[in-house]
């Protein structure tokens, strides 16, 4: 394949040559007329397949306030309207790939009553799509770890079978013992050779106490560049000093943050995590679920409203969100072979724009997607 006539991330137009799936060289374009944008493939750092009711009809969403609210309403709605995590897991992955997300990281519910049914489904959903979408799997532990019986070695078990990195959720917060549950997480990670993906709520000084047995465990462990925090709202929480000190622990032990960039909480600063040294990436989080109603697969929108909650206005500042959501999410979540470099996977988008900042924010799918050298998707429409 050759993709004629593009400006790689917005440079001189050229024309990129693919062979075997790989990136193997660029020539420069000797077409007249301008030349769209050329992205490398879309990451989506942080969803839940399992969860949403993409492509089901709408569900009216009556949960209340609290998390717990969420996590026991999600379990009731489960057995009530026969949810299926293949099928709709299916159908938001596809969702995604159509508009340019080429590698996606998703959690996937370990609990009392999906144990392994969950990770067993989407192990052949991400079998099925492995062509076309990278898929990585975190075992995680929705209603905590100590309070549910099993759930430890239902998450050992998880591993064995493929899952890729081992989560945790709040563990002063859900478990209210964060020894114990961090204890274990890590464990599990130690044991299976598998990165560290942490839902960390929790506000305040409880969260940052959280984050800071986080990285000590990182540290001692040697597991840098092998870790996430997912939200880290006590980031945001906690007065800009002791926040500069939590992110210099994090750059130091090499755990990365993804935010969903949610409208409602306050998030980790983003150019602060920029300048200490800390990967911040970018992801939906739930997607038309029992969670929230909002969100769509469609990562240069997030990237949007990565901007939107940091208040980036300028071009180049606008560039640091779609870092968010392509070179930092890859690096974040571990992915290899990434970029538009020769000899990267040939994971390729398509962009009618001027310029990066366009691209972020005029919400228009791509003309083109490329996965692995193969055209998947044309103006936001799967190909075959």
């Amino acid at each position: 394949m050759i993709l004629n006539h593009v400006r790689p991330l917005g440079g001189a137009p050229a024309d990129v040559h693919v062979a075997e799936s790989r990136i193997t060289g660029f020539t420069p374009s000797t077409a007249p007329g301008p030349a769209p944008l050329l992205l490398p493939g879309l990451v989506e750092g942080h969803c839940h397949l399992d969860k949403t009711l993409w492509g089901r009809p709408w569900w009216e969403n009556n949960v209340g306030p609290l998390l717990t609210d969420r996590i026991e309403n999600e379990k009731r709605t489960r057995r009530a309207i026969g949810m299926e995590a293949a099928r709709e897991g299916r159908a938001l992955a596809e969702a995604h790939l159509a508009a340019g997300t080429t590698r996606l990281r998703s959690h996937v519910d370990v609990d009392e009553e999906s144990r392994l049914t969950h990770v067993e489904a989407l192990l052949g959903l991400r079998e099925a799509m492995r062509d076309v979408l990278d898929i990585q799997l975190v075992a995680f532990p929705q209603s905590g770890i100590l309070r549910t019986p099993g759930v430890e070695e239902w998450l050992d078990e998880a591993l064995r079978l493929g899952c890729d990195a081992v989560g945790g959720l709040d563990p002063s917060l859900i478990d209210r013992d964060p020894v114990r549950h961090l204890d274990i997480v890590f464990r599990l990670a130690e044991r299976h050779g598998k990165p560290v993906d942490i839902h960390l709520h929790e506000a305040g000084e409880l969260g940052a106490f959280s984050m800071e047995l986080i990285a000590e465990r990182t540290r001692a462990l040697g597991m840098a560049g092998r870790v996430v925090i997912s939200h880290g709202f006590a980031l945001g929480d906690v007065a800009a000093a002791r926040a500069d000190a939590l992110l210099g622990k994090l750059a130091e032990a090499g755990v990365a943050l993804c935010t969903s960039a949610p409208p409602s909480r306050a998030v980790p600063p983003l150019r602060r995590a920029r300048e200490l040294g800390v990967t911040l990436f970018a992801g939906n989080d739930n997607i038309r679920d029992t969670w929230s109603p909002y969100n769509a697969p469609d990562m240069l929108a997030r990237a949007a409203m990565v901007g939107l909650k940091y208040e980036l206005r300028r071009d180049a500042e606008l560039e640091w969100a779609l870092d968010a959501v392509t070179t930092l999410a890859a690096r974040g979540c571990g992915f290899a072979d990434y970029g538009l470099g020769v000899g990267a996977r040939a994971d390729l988008v398509v962009v009618e724009a001027a310029s990066l900042a366009e691209a972020v924010v005029q919400r228009k799918a791509p003309a083109l997607v490329v996965s692995g050298g193969r055209v998947v998707a044309r103006n936001g429409v799967l190909e075959g």
